[in-house]
């Protein structure tokens, strides 16, 4: 179920970083003096008053060097604007009102996303009537006063923002098809391998990085089975972002993520795994979808008898949060082992669907505990009642304890590996919830 996206816009320097930091609740992006430092987009979840949405940062817009709008600057604007659906439009309250300023919010009056006008850097509520008189004058509506650095007023700013925002929907249209989201860095080859999969032209390739900006589905059949492919953006690390075009693709890659069944994580053969590709496999995981990853290339390497064993305990190794997600080697420039592909999409997605009756469920809970006991605090020890599936994609299990404290990560680890022994569960994550009973 995809969650609204709320983007932070404004010119440099007025505090977007900061009140990013505070309302995702920690030092998330970096906060600095200079203008400018946020290159990429950053993004995290954050639950206010019952409703979850994601937080975007973005970097500052500035055009002062040029008459009006420079096109590119002013496509990031309308690319915020489109797809957002909300936005906070952070302004300085103690520079007051710019040039800037105005020129961002002529574009942003002719939206119809709800747009917040906050009014950043006010320590002194008492005088926040005379600094926020003159952003009246942009036509949004009462300026919102807050101090990102202390954390004034951001409660009231989510409470109005989450009024605003959309109810989640579920994805309609294709039925029982297996929604297939293709992520990773630019230049991987996504559009490559979607090709390569639908045997035709149906998504424009090129070598240059960042080539494709929207995430296109095409829907297809094979063997009697339903598919939409996505093909997204590629994802680049911030110090390799320059265009503004890109930091909004990025929104268009998170989308495809939430609302897909299987992602095909890729990776290039060449590089082995970078640190964006451990960024974008950690969002894939954190949001419990089932996974392969795709090592694309595989005709550019030189390989002996060994290749593949040491490229697989590589990524095993720098991706140690997913090693249940099956590695295939693929050239998606001709063709090699591309339908290996779809076939692991089906088994993961099979896979991910899995739903334990509740006695065998219990049963084997009960032979864990009685082969490696619980763990105990002095004199406290750990004890798992009753246990049962609540949910699929991902699988689910919520555990009936007496104290959920005394659970420690290892032991849950031990749990998830004798689930993975007995059923598998090849290619997705497992999610435990603990439930105190007396």
């Amino acid at each position: 179920m995809p969650k609204p996206i709320v983007a932070i816009v404004g010119r440099p320097n007025v505090g977007k970083s900061t009140l990013f930091n505070r309302l995702v609740g920690g030092r998330v992006a970096i906060v600095e003096d200079q203008p400018g430092i946020t290159r990429d987009r950053l993004y995290r979840d954050v639950e206010w008053g019952g409703r979850t949405f994601t937080l975007v940062d973005t970097g500052g817009l500035d055009f002062a060097e040029e008459e009006g709008l420079p096109s590119m600057v002013r496509r990031q604007v309308e690319l915020a604007i489109e797809e957002a659906d909300a936005i906070l439009f952070l302004v300085d309250a103690r520079e007051g009102l710019t040039p800037t300023d105005e020129a961002i919010a002529s574009l942003l009056r002719r939206t119809r996303k709800p747009v917040i006008l906050v009014a950043n850097k006010v320590e002194n509520f008492t005088r926040g009537a005379q600094l926020l008189a003159d952003f009246y004058r942009l036509g949004l509506g009462d300026p919102l006063p807050v101090s990102a650095v202390q954390g004034m007023n951001t409660g009231d700013l989510l409470d109005r923002l989450v009024s605003l925002l959309p109810e989640s929907e579920e994805v309609l249209g294709e039925g029982d098809a297996v929604r297939i989201a293709v992520v990773g860095r630019p230049n991987v080859g996504k559009s490559s391998l979607v090709n390569a999969i639908l045997g035709e032209e149906r998504v424009i390739v090129s070598d240059v990085p960042g080539t494709t900006r929207d995430a296109v589905d095409t829907f297809f059949t094979r063997q009697g089975r339903r598919y939409v492919l996505v093909d997204t953006a590629g994802i680049r690390r911030k110090s390799r972002i320059n265009m503004p075009v890109e930091r909004y693709s990025v929104i268009r890659a998170l989308r495809a993520i939430d609302r897909s069944d299987v992602a095909l994580i890729l990776l290039d053969a060449r590089e082995g795994v970078t640190e964006q590709d451990k960024r974008i496999a950690g969002y894939v995981h954190e949001q419990g979808k089932a996974s392969v990853l795709v090592v694309n290339k595989w005709d550019l390497v030189e390989k002996d008898n060994r290749t593949a064993d040491r490229y697989t305990q590589e990524i095993r190794r720098d991706l140690s949060f997913m090693t249940y997600a099956p590695v295939v080697f693929i050239s998606a420039l001709t063709g090699k082992r591309v339908p290996r592909v779809l076939e692991m999409v089906d088994v993961v997605a099979e896979q991910s669907s899995i739903k334990i009756p509740t006695p065998a469920l219990n049963s084997l809970i009960r032979d864990a505990t009685l082969h490696n006991p619980p763990p105990a605090d002095q004199k406290r020890r750990l004890k798992i009642y009753y246990a049962t599936q609540g949910g699929i994609k991902p699988p689910t299990f919520i555990l009936f304890v007496n104290e959920p404290d005394l659970m420690h990560f290892s032991y849950l680890r031990y749990l998830e590996n004798q689930l993975r022994a007995a059923y598998s569960f090849v290619g997705t994550p497992i999610r435990f919830i603990l439930r105190q009973r007396e």
